[in-house]
């Protein structure tokens, strides 16, 4: 069975090769730090788009229902009136 990744089709071979040009590019130093920067990039980006979807639910919770009207008029308090 022939594994390939979906991003650009390619196999592991390629893969390969890519990943020892990385190490020849950046040095065997710098690619951890490249590799936290990109994890917390990420994480900033999950954070970002997690708090964008609470925003976006909690605006949909706080949208004013109509107010329930009672058909009934209130009948008028004669208490006052009946005490005079």
């Amino acid at each position: 069975m022939n594994y390939t990744l979906l991003f650009l089709n390619l196999g592991g071979g390629e893969i390969i090769i890519v990943l020892l040009v990385i190490l020849l590019f950046f040095g065997s130093k710098k690619i951890p730090e490249l590799a936290r920067g990109l994890g917390r990039g990420m994480r900033e980006f999950k954070d970002a788009t997690s708090g964008v979807q609470r925003e976006i639910e909690q605006s949909m919770k706080d949208v004013p229902t109509k107010p329930k009207i009672n058909k009934r008029p209130e009948a008028p308090d004669n208490s006052k009136a009946q005490e005079s």
